[in-house]
């Protein structure tokens, strides 16, 4: 952690390294990691009643929470909490970075319940939570379906890490009026992102959905509980000043909307070892992204034709993905998805710096955080 002199504002240059990401400033994706280590130690002894059972639950929770994930959420909520007056040290900031697990939870619980209904087989590089049980099943030689087994196993998986988002909350050692504040704005936060789930489900069934259809699609999936609502939790645990709360949804919805774009490129173009999942997995799943739906009105009959023979095919090809992949690039789709994360990005930061009433070192980290998550190659 970063040494500090003299008063908690007051930190020496030769002490301030300039960290290799924005996520790490302050120290604090370790600072979250090891929150989470110990709530989920605490967690998961109290399911010591499940005995011998008990092995496969925590290696696969441990492993899911802890080797994988870069902490985009918490560092929102952190820096919303920052930006709105909230300390830098002592026991309100510790709270603070305790209560930012909770959105870390729910991004497990989301991730695990996504990659049942995508049908996926691979998640951060490894298999997804319902292959594992599954695999653990066929090699105990159980009765039944392994693939059965794994999906409602899994499903358990994500209400577990569901659960325990409150207990993040619940025991993170805020005052009760600012826990009370906490949990409107997660409540709201929750319900948003399962609508957006449910609004995917069916836009992937239904098909070919409009513009307004698809952005609502990643505002509300991804977007809204990614930056947006983050950032309004921590300005909730800072008690940070109204109009602040309008500032930062000037900056998060934008900035939201142009993270889910770019995860829509990564899920075409993006290498595994970056997306830590197959090439063109997006394509295989149907999803409906905005540069499939800018695909579908640039390209020509062929073009199309390729695409929706692509969309939803399970046993879709490298050299398959190869091909869409140059239709994407070649009808211009690529192109314009990435001037549109541009123009987004520079509305998220004009935004910011217009935003008044925002901690400077927090309305720093918060550019950069900008540029991070658009950007997303390491």
């Amino acid at each position: 952690m970063t040494t500090r002199t003299g008063s908690p504002s007051q930190v020496t240059e030769a002490a301030q390294p300039v960290p290799a990401s924005p996520l790490d400033a302050e120290d604090l994706r370790a600072r979250v990691d090891r929150a989470l280590a110990a709530l989920l130690d605490q967690e998961l002894s109290a399911l010591g009643f499940l005995g011998a059972d008990a092995g496969p639950v925590t290696d696969a929770l441990t492993r899911f929470a802890m080797e994988g994930g870069k902490r985009l959420r918490p560092a929102f909520v952190y820096w919303g909490y920052r930006g709105a007056g909230g300390a830098a040290d002592g026991p309100a900031a510790e709270a603070a970075v305790r209560a930012a697990c909770s959105v870390e939870l729910l991004h497990i619980c989301a991730l695990i319940h996504d990659d049942i209904m995508d049908g996926s087989e691979v998640r951060r590089g490894r298999p997804a939570m319902h292959v594992g049980f599954a695999g653990l099943h066929r090699g105990r030689g159980w009765r039944g379906d392994p693939a059965a087994f794994g999906e409602g196993a899994a499903m358990l998986m994500g209400d577990l890490a569901f659960t325990w988002a409150d207990v993040a909350l619940a025991e993170a050692g805020l005052p009760d009026d600012r826990l009370a504040a906490a949990l409107r704005v997660f409540n709201r936060l929750r319900s948003e992102l399962m609508g957006g789930q449910y609004l995917d489900l069916v836009e992937a069934r239904r098909g070919a959905p409009d513009e307004d259809a698809v952005r609502r699609v990643l505002t509300y999936k991804s977007g809204k509980y990614t930056i947006e609502r983050p950032l309004h939790l921590g300005h909730a645990l800072a008690a940070g000043p109204p109009a602040l709360a309008a500032d930062y949804s000037a900056y998060g919805l934008p900035l939201g909307e142009a993270f889910q774009l770019r995860d829509d490129i990564l899920g075409v173009f993006g290498a595994p070892e970056v997306t830590g999942k197959p090439a063109g997995d997006d394509l295989r799943e149907g999803k409906e992204t905005y540069l499939v739906m800018l695909a579908r009105r640039r390209a020509d009959r062929a073009g199309r034709q390729l695409l929706e023979g692509a969309l939803g095919n399970a046993k879709l090809s490298e050299d398959d993905v190869a091909e869409v992949r140059r239709l994407l690039a070649g009808c211009g789709a690529l192109e314009a998805t990435e001037a549109r994360i541009g123009e987004l990005l520079a509305e998220a930061k004009a935004a910011l710096a217009a935003a008044r009433g925002i901690d400077e070192e927090a309305r720093a980290t918060l550019a950069a955080l900008a540029d991070h998550v658009t950007d997303r190659s390491a």
